[in-house]
């Protein structure tokens, strides 16, 4: 999952932070799109969905048979199989992949320890797009930094050294977010801003508010720098520590050594699979997640939820013999986490069909209970009155607390198709304690509630239904 930052490359999910709410006519003021026979119909594909396995059987297959899926490796192979034939299965139609090349970063062995002022192992990850160290490593006197203002304080004082970004990510608030926007940026950012004044490698506390000494890894670019120095992420503790010790003027020597290395672009696939429409079938409700992950944990939260949110989604409408007036259409994207290839490579795939898109769901965000939906469109006067007309929507989730309205940010796969006006939704979902496990080993699905998990698919299930059955298209005013 990533955060929307200046870097294109780098584009991710705002979850909460700067997202525009705001309060929406009354209920009795507003046009009614649905008649009462929908509230019937959305309370049995939640009843259904509430009842299945489905959903947590495909997680358990996911990620205790496949683990986790970085582009380009073995494992994001196998994970595109596996829901192609877990999509066939069902008894979808047009299940297929549509190739997309990515980025190959191979992590290798790493390891960074403290040498002064005491000897002492640090746990670390690499950041993902990193270059590696030599053989030997790189052992050098470590400077602290909170941000790019003090970097530029320090200036010279950073040749030679290793830079630590100590930039603490503020803990949850329910009124301004996470804060995760305001602190990736050095992670994404700080081994091409250090370099610039001569750092021979780049160390980020782990984007976190809490920790239990966990390294968090995450993309990282380069950008045009002319000089690309290693990058890791060190746990909250020993950022902390490290910036102790040099508040009291004590030296603090670091050895990192990292074999990573970036091997150019491989062949992906996103994957694709629909429930055709019965009355406009070429109009499309787009429901998605990223199929890849990071390279440590198993992808649970981030992203495996989505991925089978959506899936099931699709099983369980077909299953009801539910089919839409529109074609429902799930998209499995590759190369989320460090590219967003396979976002990019949809939208242009498709350009000559975005006007024909209805709207664009994606779940990234975890699944510790969801929250409602976020709507995001090119045009603001659409979106505002779009608001209005997923409130109505919404007010169909009551029975699982997902009433919730915002608009803004809705996620980074489907984010391309922005500019051709399709409507982007995003699932909002509880993320108070999302980033205690994001990028880390500990993203296994011992996280994941199998009921709350049934919540989300079932919310995916009813806006996607809701959706394709709307007399127009969400936003239009009639």
């Amino acid at each position: 999952m990533r955060i929307q930052i200046t870097v294109s490359l780098f584009l991710a999910t705002l979850l909460g932070c700067g997202a525009k709410s705001s309060n929406l006519a009354p209920a009795a003021a507003q046009k009614q799109i649905w008649s009462e026979s929908r509230q019937v119909t959305t309370a049995r594909i939640i009843s259904a969905t509430l009842q299945s396995n489905g959903s947590w059987t495909k997680m358990q297959e996911l990620c205790d048979d496949i683990g986790h899926r970085l582009s380009g490796s073995p494992q994001l192979d196998t994970a595109i199989k596996w829901a192609v034939a877990a999509l066939s299965a069902d008894g979808h139609e047009n299940v297929h992949t549509e190739a997309v090349m990515v980025p190959k970063w191979v992590r290798g062995n790493e390891s960074a320890h403290m040498m002064k002022p005491q000897l002492r192992p640090l746990p670390m990850l690499g950041l993902g797009g990193s270059v590696g160290t030599p053989p030997e490593g790189i052992t050098a006197p470590v400077e602290v930094v909170a941000d790019e203002a003090a970097l530029k304080l320090l200036g010279a004082g950073a040749k030679g050294r290793i830079v630590l970004f100590n930039n603490p990510m503020p803990a949850y608030d329910p009124v301004s977010g996470t804060g995760y926007g305001r602190t990736v940026r050095f992670r994404v950012n700080g081994a091409r801003l250090a370099a610039k004044h001569g750092a021979v490698a780049v160390l980020v506390r782990s984007v976190t508010a809490n920790s239990l000494r966990t390294p968090h890894t995450g993309g990282m670019h380069y950008g045009d720098a002319k000089e690309k120095i290693p990058a890791a992420a060190i746990t909250v503790e020993d950022a902390e520590s490290i910036a102790r010790l040099r508040a009291r003027n004590r030296e603090v020597v670091v050895t990192l050594k990292m074999e990573a290395k970036n091997h150019g672009l491989v062949k992906s696939a996103n994957v694709i699979a629909e429930f055709t429409g019965r009355g406009k079938p070429e109009e499309v409700v787009v429901i998605g997640g990223h199929l890849d992950s990071w390279d440590v944990g198993q992808g649970a939260h981030d992203d495996g939820t989505g991925v089978v949110a959506a899936m099931e989604a699709l099983t369980v409408l077909r299953k009801l013999g539910l089919r839409p007036r529109r074609t429902i259409r799930v998209v499995l994207w590759t190369n989320e986490e460090n590219g967003l290839r396979g976002g990019r490579q949809y939208a242009e795939d498709h350009k000559n069909e975005l006007k024909h898109h209805v709207a664009a769901i994606e779940s990234d965000s975890g699944c510790y209970g969801l929250r409602g939906f976020s709507v995001d469109l090119e045009d603001n006067a659409l979106e505002a009155h779009a608001k209005v007309q997923l409130q109505q929507l919404v007010a169909r989730l009551k029975s699982l607390n997902a009433t919730g309205v915002s608009t803004g940010w809705a996620g980074a796969d489907i984010s391309p198709m922005r500019k051709a006006g399709v409507p982007l939704l995003g699932m909002k979902t509880d993320v108070s304690t999302y980033f205690n496990i994001h990028h880390t080993h500990a993203d296994t699905l011992d996280k994941v509630e199998p009921d709350k998990l049934s919540g989300c698919v079932a919310g995916m299930a009813v806006m996607a239904y809701l959706l394709a059955e709307m007399p127009g298209r969400l936003g239009d005013k009639e």
